[in-house]
């Protein structure tokens, strides 16, 4: 496939783009990551989500460790073409390495974060390293 659909994309100076993952079934948002042009390649042709590692420096595949991958069912680009919103079917029902079903599992309440998501499963029984 060429190229040209990724140059449509705007990216960021470093190679990058903001990626919003939501759960198809619900509309939850999952997670927030970023992708580089190859990790976009890679979630096109595997029809599972890669994204950029900014920490590791490095492609990330969803769920290579854990096994919670996400099942692309969608992806779009934003009227600004700058961010990308992909749905997912979340395996597994965790998107969060915390163990929990999202990312966004605090809640500002006044002026105090509150984890207002369990966590399904430990960390430690997840990532065996």
């Amino acid at each position: 496939m060429p190229d040209s659909w990724l140059n449509k994309v705007n990216w960021t100076q470093d190679g990058l783009v903001p990626v919003v993952a939501q759960e198809a079934e619900t509309g939850q948002v999952l997670m927030f990551a970023w992708m580089n042009r190859e990790a976009l390649r890679q979630t096109v042709a595997t029809g599972e989500a890669v994204y950029w590692s900014r920490s590791r420096k490095k492609l990330w595949h969803k769920g290579e460790e854990s096994g919670h991958v996400q099942k692309v069912k969608e992806i779009r680009l934003d009227c600004d073409e700058d961010v990308l919103l992909i749905t997912v079917e979340q395996i597994g029902g965790i998107a969060c390495h915390t163990g929990r079903h999202s990312c966004f599992f605090q809640k500002l309440d006044g002026k105090n974060w509150v984890d207002v998501e369990p966590v399904l499963k430990d960390p430690n029984e997840i990532y065996k390293k």
